[in-house]
């Protein structure tokens, strides 16, 4: 069987770092699979080097349709080693995917049919996991506001974008509110029955 591919979304300090952690763990300990993490945008590739610029410093400036298809492209680079994981047995689990780049250019009020075209190929989801967690328990958790979407402005439109414009059935909220062994917990048993109904083609983003 092939692998699956997982993508855990969510607004800032929703913990979605911590919970892609465990699934990796529990998708190996747990169901005895291969599981490996990517993380996007992924900041060690020259395209990333320059994102990490952009987010850490607000004095760098690029156009908005710049920085979007920047952050596409950085996912691109890892589009191929993606699929031969799939291909191999090997599920995926990414920190931030498509959908992240699409609702963060969308709230700066780029067209969703122009941000959506630069993603579309790439492998597309069999899980996605949205992380909503309110904006008090957001700003209680370490670092918030540090980088330059970290504004509860951005915040709220951003997730209105997630829920509103690109929710599709292959969607599971999870509320992570709840302490970090209950939001595991949920997000288990969503991919335990993600793995039980998985097509044998690996999608495409459309």
């Amino acid at each position: 069987m092939r692998g699956a591919l997982i993508v855990v979304e969510g607004l800032d300090r929703a913990g979605k770092s911590t919970q892609c952690e465990r699934i990796e763990r529990n998708v190996k300990t747990q169901l005895g699979r291969e599981c490996v993490l990517y993380k996007f945008p992924d900041r060690t590739t020259a395209i990333g080097s320059t994102i990490n610029n952009y987010l850490q410093n607000t004095d760098t400036q690029l156009s908005d349709e710049a920085i979007h298809l920047l952050f596409s492209a950085n996912r691109w680079e890892r589009a191929q080693e993606i699929i031969n994981k799939l291909n191999a047995g090997v599920t995926v689990v990414l920190d931030r995917y498509v959908y992240s780049g699409i609702a963060f250019s969308m709230v700066k009020g780029l067209d969703p049919a122009w941000c959506k075209s630069p993603d579309v190929g790439l492998p597309g989801a069999d899980l996605v996991l949205f992380l909503d967690v309110t904006e008090d328990v957001a700003k209680k958790r370490g670092g918030y506001g540090s980088e330059r979407y970290e504004k509860i402005e951005i915040q709220r439109a951003v997730r209105k974008a997630f829920l509103e414009d690109l929710r599709a059935d292959n969607w599971t909220i999870i509320d992570a509110n709840n302490d970090l062994d209950a939001v595991e917990t949920d997000i288990f048993a969503a991919i335990k029955s993600t793995f039980n109904n998985l097509p044998e083609q690996i999608s495409v983003f459309k």
